[in-house]
Order: C-alpha cells, then structure tokens, then sequence
C-alpha cells in the first residue's frame, strides 16, 4: 500500500484542524456576559468609582471607616464598607 498525501490533503487536515482548535477555544473561553464583582477593590478603582481623591481615600482608611487590605504594596477596600458607608449617609 502506497498512499500519498498530497497538498490538498494537508490543506483540508490543517483548516479540519484549525476548526477544531477553535471549537475548543469557544468552550473553553468565559462567557462575556458574566459579570465580575470583586469584593475588593483597589485605591484607583475606589477613587474613580466615588471621584474622590486619592487623599479621601487614604482618610476613609486611616479614620476605620472602611475595611482594607494591603497586598504588595496596594491598598484594597472592602466594598460592602464603602456601599454601607454611603447607606448611611442616606439616611
């Protein structure tokens, strides 16, 4: 048995297998219209999501007001004090 495989045989393997290759790929990426909804969030997020400065930030800190972390060097806040915070000045 002599087969041979020509070119066109390794075109239609290649784009066979490139199909398959992003069929995984699909399956195995996140669905976009998830939402991700950390509970912790960095000083640069915090003070874009309130427009404060970076000071106020740094007060909400030092005054207790708000839970934080440091992690390598970055402040993270704890983002149900920072929602009940505000709830709290509603009312």
């Amino acid at each position: 048995m002599n087969e041979a495989v020509t070119k066109e045989d390794l075109r239609q393997f290649s784009m066979f297998l490139l199909n398959e290759i992003k069929i995984i790929l699909k399956a195995s990426a996140p669905v976009k219209n998830e939402t991700y909804d950390p509970e912790w969030l960095k000083s640069k997020t915090v003070r874009k999501l309130l427009d404060i400065s970076a000071g106020s930030v740094q007060n909400l800190r030092t005054t207790q007001k708000v839970r934080f972390k440091k992690v390598l060097g970055s402040y993270y806040y704890n983002k149900g004090d920072l929602q009940k915070l505000f709830d709290d000045e509603k009312k």
